[in-house]
């Protein structure tokens, strides 16, 4: 593949989310492997068509010089959240059957809006999700009373049994790679073994080292309620709250209800996972972005045959 399309894929997802990004971001997002004389060329190249645009240290495909303002005061403002999440992260490792606690979403980039969130990976125990969650988002639901609700989203789960992500595309390959681990044990290290498909994506992007996160000491309340529902009266409470939260759902996919970023919303749950309805965000953020790519890539194409008219004659 022609470097030039190499550069243009990692741009064109990105842009996607309104984000310029560095020279080195870049080659960590590329397919294939490109020396640094190669890149620099290439990226002058295509500034020169004006098929991409420099502010800074930053490129895009929009020459919109507020992106990179908007680019710089998000990733300032993820500093402060960045290190809260951390310590977020190690209260939730607290419940039970809790395994692994990454932080995701925005912030996992270094990026956080105004008004953002902070979002969480969670791994929980095998075949106890469904009793981990609803500790959790019965915990969450006090949280609104004092407005601290944006900083516990907990809004996908997988158990041991499903360490490997199902939809293994551009857009979970990327979500995979800037996850940031923050508190759990060696389910960290199994996690990123199981998703090594990713490197067909992003060969040049480092994995996180493989190495067990700290472990926040277990509770005691922890030990006594794993203790209590690792038996046969948890594979049921664990199966009947597994309904009970898929039905609910439903329900509200029915009504078509919304987020409060007027994104509408559903889950899809099954035993050993508990995630957002890739229809409603994933398949239309890949659909946005392919379409985008195959405009750009046939700018691209027309640039080139004008370069080879003018050549030949």
């Amino acid at each position: 593949m022609k470097k030039e399309n190499s550069i243009l894929k990692v741009l064109a997802y990105f842009n996607q989310f309104n984000y310029p990004l560095t020279k080195e971001e870049i080659v960590f997002f590329l397919d294939q492997k490109i020396n640094s004389a190669d890149l620099s060329g290439t990226l002058k190249n295509l500034k020169d068509w004006r098929i991409i645009f420099q502010a800074g240290k930053f490129y895009s495909l929009q020459d919109e010089p507020a992106l990179y303002e908007r680019r710089l005061k998000g990733n300032m403002r993820a500093l402060p959240l960045l290190e809260k999440a951390n310590k977020i992260s190690k209260f939730l490792f607290k419940f039970p059957f809790v395994e692994g606690i990454f932080i995701s979403g925005s912030l996992s980039k270094n990026f956080a809006s105004e008004d953002a969130d902070i979002d969480f990976f969670i791994i929980t125990k095998e075949n106890r999700l469904w009793i981990a969650r609803t500790f959790m988002h019965i915990f969450k639901k006090l949280t609104f009373l004092f407005g601290k609700e944006h900083l516990f989203c907990m809004n996908y789960y997988i158990d041991k049994e499903a360490l490997q992500i199902e939809e293994q595309n551009e857009f979970t390959a990327t979500e995979i790679f800037t996850l940031v681990p923050a508190s759990g044990n060696n389910t960290v290290v199994e996690f990123y073994r199981a998703n090594d498909w990713t490197s067909i994506y992003y060969p040049n992007y480092p994995l996180k080292k493989i190495e067990p996160t700290n472990k926040p000491g277990d509770s005691f309340i922890k030990k006594i309620v794993e203790s209590l529902f690792q038996n046969r009266l948890g594979n049921w409470l664990d199966d009947y709250l597994m309904k009970l939260t898929s039905n609910r759902w439903k329900e509200k996919e029915n009504k078509n209800q919304t987020n409060k970023s007027g994104r509408r919303i559903g889950l899809r749950a099954d035993k050993h996972f508990c995630k957002p309805n890739p229809e409603f965000f994933q398949r239309k953020l890949l659909n946005r972005y392919f379409t985008e790519l195959n405009d750009i890539t046939k700018k691209l194409e027309k640039i080139n045959e004008a370069e080879k008219s003018a050549f030949l004659n």
